[in-house]
């Protein structure tokens, strides 16, 4: 096992660690933007975990699957940000 293998297993078990604080902040989330907030967080995280899954692995289709689920999660957020904006006229 190399030094960089060792860094992506470091760098895995932040990430996972930080989905679980992350997924304490929506049950205890006082309002729904802050809801929304942590779920498209979970979701940057997933990518970056997809991300070091891919180099450590190194099938790069993976990266595919990251691209896509960004722009998903864009247009997530951009609906949610015209939902509350619509809903504070």
């Amino acid at each position: 096992m190399s030094w960089f293998d060792i860094v992506l297993l470091s760098a895995l078990i932040v990430l996972s660690f930080s989905i679980i604080l992350v997924f304490v902040r929506i049950v205890i989330g006082p309002s729904l933007p802050d809801r929304v907030i942590s779920f498209d967080l979970i979701g940057t995280i997933m990518i970056g975990m997809i991300a070091i899954y891919s180099m450590s692995t190194g099938v790069h289709a993976y990266m595919d699957a990251a691209i896509i689920l960004s722009l998903v999660l864009f247009l997530g957020s951009v609906a949610f940000a015209y939902y509350m904006k619509k809903d504070h006229k």
